[in-house]
């Protein structure tokens, strides 16, 4: 019994200095902000096995190094990777996000960042739509059309 009140005490501190922890940077006016380009990356329609990579380029905006502790999909065919070292105030940097296409319908995933940054955390979102690729759907091959005859080798 003393255990179990020693881990649900221990627990309630924890999340207690985590709190306190985030309310400093809240109040820190030199504390790290991450500010991102855009936190929607639309696919459109992309046909299966497709290329589902995109980035996310965000600047570190405080005035202290941003450290991002983790970052998060809402679903395990979302995949984020992003840096492990500090991002010095002033520095962009990139997340990078694969969505598995080889999955039809459409997509619409979160991906959370948490950091020591003020406005933590943030979450971007992915959007699209993955469709069969059908013999209509196939894109012919560009041509050359300069205007000219084509030259006989």
């Amino acid at each position: 019994m003393a255990i179990f009140f020693g881990a649900c005490f221990s627990l309630s501190a924890q999340q207690n200095l985590q709190s306190a922890g985030q309310q400093t940077q809240v109040d820190n006016p030199n504390a790290p902000e991450i500010s991102f380009e855009k936190t929607v990356h639309d696919y459109g329609t992309l046909f299966v096995g497709g290329d589902g990579n995109c980035e996310f380029e965000f600047t570190n905006t405080g005035k202290e190094p941003l450290i991002l502790s983790s970052v998060r999909s809402s679903c395990g065919c979302t995949v984020p990777s992003w840096p492990r070292e500090p991002i010095l105030p002033g520095k962009k940097e990139v997340i990078k996000v694969k969505y598995d296409t080889n999955r039809m319908g459409p997509i619409n995933k979160t991906i959370t960042v948490m950091a020591n940054a003020k406005n933590s955390p943030v979450v971007l979102r992915i959007a699209g739509n993955i469709v069969k690729k059908t013999e209509e759907s196939v894109i012919p091959e560009k041509s050359v059309s300069s205007g000219a005859a084509p030259v006989a080798k």
